[in-house]
């Protein structure tokens, strides 16, 4: 008897922690059959009459096109508000946004600074919400980021990613996804740039669970020693632009180059979340080289992010 797959109907989507190993899997499942329609351009309706709020109070490429094109694909359709465009810039609270949002719409996208924003959105929202990055998360990256390696690679369980740069919402979502799956994670960050201490724990607690560890370092040509996988980011995020010169100065020695490359296995992927600051964080020859997946990777975004619509809504 075939088993039956998780029912995520109604659930918000904020943090990966909150998804078991099973429900990870079977959003990646979901991901990879949608994308195989929409290649065989097979019709998949599967949330017509349905809408989607998205707000954003900060800027975006990929998390914006690919949430709008996902719904319109779906069958369904996405309504862009920037935060000028809700009372939300004129006072108005979220607790009421949410409020009246929910009378409209059968989901809600937010993309903002604070994390506190999406989880006090999430506590008086009768819709699910979802969780497009704070300063603190980035989930519906790192979900597409599993499926990328996973169509490159074959698997999850047992790999080892490395992540060079900055302990960011990246990071942080690494740690929690890769977690849940099995994967083996290495962040190697300059002193003072390391994730949060309490998120890299409950990663450890949930790795030990599926046979994986956590390792943070200082020592990038370290880290990068047998890995499968390369990922980096901005050594700069949105909000940290009176840091950047401070931030190249300490992330001097942490570019993903082909120096760093060739440390890692023969047939390692790279992975940026992009956008790249090309000669900074990652070189030309390395973000546009044979090994690198970051174009499969933005690509999925649109296929990870249906994925979650169509299980969540």
């Amino acid at each position: 008897m075939k088993e039956q797959a998780p029912s995520l109907k109604g659930r918000d989507f904020i943090c990966l922690k909150h998804f078991s190993t099973e429900e990870i899997h079977y959003l990646l499942d979901l991901a990879a059959d949608l994308k195989l329609k929409q290649k065989n351009r097979e019709p998949h309706p599967l949330l017509a009459g349905k809408t989607l709020a998205m707000i954003f109070t900060k800027p975006s490429t990929r998390t914006r096109v690919s949430f709008e094109v996902a719904m319109y694909q779906l069958g369904g359709h996405a309504l862009y508000l920037s935060k000028n465009e809700l009372q939300l810039g004129r006072g108005e609270t979220i607790a009421d946004t949410a409020r009246v949002l929910s009378r409209y719409v059968d989901g809600i996208l937010i993309r903002t600074f604070a994390h506190e924003e999406v989880e006090e959105l999430a506590r008086y929202a009768t819709v699910p919400v979802i969780n497009g990055l704070t300063d603190f998360l980035h989930p519906t990256q790192v979900l597409a980021d599993l499926l990328t390696i996973r169509e490159w690679k074959g698997k999850l369980k047992g790999l080892n990613l490395t992540y060079i740069g900055d302990g960011n919402n990246v990071a942080h979502s690494l740690l929690y996804g890769g977690a849940r799956v099995g994967l083996n994670i290495t962040i190697a960050c300059p002193a003072g740039y390391e994730p949060l201490p309490q998120v890299v724990e409950e990663a450890r607690r949930m790795a030990a669970d599926n046979g994986s560890h956590i390792t943070v370092t200082n020592d990038p040509q370290e880290a990068a020693l047998g890995a499968d996988i390369l990922y980096t980011d901005v050594w700069a995020s949105m909000g940290q632009e009176a840091e950047a010169e401070k931030r190249r100065q300490a992330f001097k020695g942490f570019q993903l180059n082909s120096t760093l490359l060739k440390m890692a296995r023969p047939d390692a992927m790279v992975l940026h979340c992009l956008p790249a600051h090309r000669g900074e964080e990652i070189t030309d020859e390395v973000i546009d080289g044979p090994q690198s997946a970051v174009w499969d990777q933005a690509e999925n975004r649109l296929h990870a992010h249906k994925a979650i619509l169509a299980a969540l809504l």
